[in-house]
């Protein structure tokens, strides 16, 4: 019998939504009830600073950073960005530099920090197990930000939105303190020439050993067997298990694999093509788990008589109490939803990344009839390119359209595209002053279940993490004695 099969997996994994919407308030409540709760990475640092500049409503950040094993990287970023009270709402956020290839390291250690406060903090208290997910599509931040985690004893990492082939293996040298490196892709490159992300442990450390570091779990977000089986094979180190993600996930999907017309809404269009042989995966003899459109009852049922350790679960968590989006957005979607007023629309445009984003609908939206400024100020998204001098240059297609082309990308690639990054900051509560005024607007994203989030409300307006557990799960036991 195989260690997967004897090892007791978690039956519900709440998804790693980002930007900052599984935050650690809301992994922390379900890890305390012996789930898998999930933290996002994707733009940690940004939001680290920004939640600094803000005050630091309650303390909690420089708690666990007061645990930081770099006193001085702590002390920095307490100087450099936290406010006392909080900033005015009509001052400008202070930027980070945007990541690149290369970069200095005091702008790694800020990224280790922001990872370590968010994972320390959704362990605080409690011996259950918290997971980080990060998307393989935003390349440049991942190696110092699953260091940060592993710095806090992060027990499971879940990434998708790419093929995270080389990950497995980073996760190994990173926790016998050894570099880790990942294939860094380059547009168009016909040069041949391979570029790298390199990360070292040792350089932070200053000639001392870097720790010796727990190994977290590895789960691979997946849209397909094949590349279940390819991963399982392939990839640079283990892949632990599988987390089966189809398009009626909240974020970004995965293009469908037949070349058809779009819907009558402009929609892309799944086929059989894109459904999972889950007797494919069970004879690859790892856990799975499934997601997108499993948050009901009956669907944990199936998920496990199917033979998957369970489901999980983004879309309901994303607007309970405990969730990051801002508590006025969160309360005008879950209203709206009561009354069955929410579309879900899969934009196959919006997203720099070019992959389909489900963006919420509802008559309550800020957003509504209002064209976004096109504008690349935060840069997760930003792709390499190379330059005719040779060296590698970065372009996003949501930046505007004449630096876009400047810099070779081809304006059809520019049509519908949206600051993904500033929108999701905006979602919760943490947009930027924009020069006009203004401040830049939400864009909330989530799943196809949504539209019958009524049913679980059951007339109520607002809900915890606690309701969606039980309503997935049945109630807790009640202690004796």
């Amino acid at each position: 019998m195989s260690a997967a099969a004897t090892m007791t997996w978690p039956v519900l994994i709440q998804g790693g939504m980002g930007i900052g919407v599984s935050g650690w308030p809301l992994a922390r409540a379900v890890s305390q009830r012996g789930h898998l709760g999930v933290v996002s990475g994707t733009g940690i640092d940004t939001l680290f600073v920004r939640r600094l500049q803000d005050g630091d409503l309650g303390g909690h950040l420089r708690r666990a950073m007061a645990r930081f094993p770099m006193p001085e990287v702590a002390a920095a970023a307490l100087r450099d960005f936290f406010i006392e009270g909080g900033r005015s709402t009509d001052t400008h956020y202070k930027l980070l530099p945007m990541y690149l290839q290369v970069m200095s390291q005091a702008r790694e250690r800020l990224t280790m920090l922001a990872s370590f406060v968010e994972v320390t903090l959704a362990k605080e208290g409690h011996d259950g197990i918290v997971g980080m997910n990060l998307l393989t599509k935003v390349q440049m931040p991942n190696l110092p930000t699953l260091y940060g985690a592993l710095m806090a004893g992060v027990d499971y990492i879940l990434m998708g939105a790419g093929i995270p082939r080389e990950i497995p293996g980073a996760l190994d040298a990173m926790a016998e303190g050894r570099e880790a490196k990942l294939r860094f892709e380059v547009e168009n490159d016909t040069t041949g020439v391979a570029e790298y992300l390199k990360f070292d442990p040792a350089v932070h450390f200053e000639g001392a050993a870097p720790p010796v570091l727990k190994r977290p779990k590895f789960l691979a977000i997946i849209s397909s067997h094949l590349l279940a089986n390819v991963l399982a094979r392939k990839a640079s180190g283990m892949v632990d298990g599988f987390v089966i993600e189809g398009p009626t996930a909240g974020g970004h999907n995965a293009p469908p694999r037949e070349d058809v017309p779009n819907n009558d809404r402009g929609e892309p269009v799944y086929g059989e093509r894109d459904v999972v042989d889950l007797a494919k995966m069970r004879e690859l003899g790892r856990p799975f788990w499934i997601a997108g459109g499993a948050g009901k009852p009956e669907r944990v049922r199936e998920a496990l008589a199917a033979g998957a350790a369970g489901v999980q679960v983004g879309g309901l968590f994303a607007f309970c109490e405990e969730s990051g989006v801002d508590p006025e957005i969160r309360r005008s979607v879950v209203e709206a939803a009561s009354r069955d007023g929410i579309d879900v629309y899969t934009d196959p445009l919006a997203s720099p990344t070019g992959y389909p984003f489900k963006v919420v609908r509802w008559a309550g939206d800020p957003a509504l009839g209002v064209k976004r400024e096109r504008l690349c100020d935060l840069g997760y998204l930003r792709t390499a390119y190379r330059q005719e001098s040779g060296a590698l240059g970065y372009r996003c297609a949501s930046e505007p359209v004449d630096t876009y082309v400047n810099k070779g990308g081809e304006t059809c690639a520019t049509t519908g595209r949206q600051c993904l990054c500033n929108a999701l900051f905006a979602t919760i509560g943490h947009a930027q002053k924009r020069k006009e005024g203004g401040h830049e607007l939400p864009l909330v994203t989530g799943g196809d279940d949504l539209k019958q989030l009524s049913t679980f409300l059951a007339g109520r307006t607002k809900y915890t993490a606690d309701d969606v557990m039980d309503w997935l799960l049945g109630p807790r036991p009640i202690a004796q004695g």
